[in-house]
């Protein structure tokens, strides 16, 4: 029966050996990778090739459909201009056209942001963009479905077997 140091000495030299083995096959690829490199990075030889930037037409980035903003949403018009570059540098355009409201709601809400989110003042743009927003969000009288009449609808028993 052998000792407990010798079982502890045989398995540090089977660490050895395993380690040796792995230094071994790290080093052959490493060498067999830094062989076969060729210093393209990926382009095999050649040189990517630029792309002129200058023939995309903005129309194409920022179309206007049926008085829509393809690129954003929000709608075309007097103001646009004003509310993108005020409204959409702090949060989506999303959040200006899920909401609604007459124009004293849209400067409540302009003032909570100042008070609170630190927007600008906005200065002669103010009145630009209420009614902007005025007019193309304005409050609506239903935003979701109306409730179900539970009079008018056909019960029936569901029956098992």
């Amino acid at each position: 029966m052998k000792e407990p140091l010798d079982y502890l000495n045989e398995l540090r030299r089977l660490i050895r050996v395993v380690t040796g083995v792995l230094v071994i096959i790290v080093v052959t690829t490493l060498l067999m990778l830094w062989k076969q490199h060729d210093g393209s990075f990926g382009f095999a030889g050649r040189q990517p090739q630029a792309i002129d930037t200058a023939k995309i037409e903005a129309e194409v980035i920022d179309a206007v459909v049926d008085g829509v903003h393809t690129i954003n949403g929000l709608a075309d018009g007097v103001g646009y201009q004003d509310v993108l570059t005020n409204c959409t540098g702090c949060h989506s355009a999303q959040l200006v056209t899920q909401n609604r409201g007459d124009r004293a709601r849209w400067e409540q809400i302009i003032r909570w942001m100042q008070e609170t989110q630190g927007l600008w003042n906005l200065g002669e743009k103010e009145p630009v963009i209420l009614d902007y927003l005025a007019t193309y969000y304005p409050p609506e009288e239903i935003n979701r479905r109306t409730n179900l009449d539970p009079e008018a609808i056909e019960w029936y028993v569901l029956k098992s077997d």
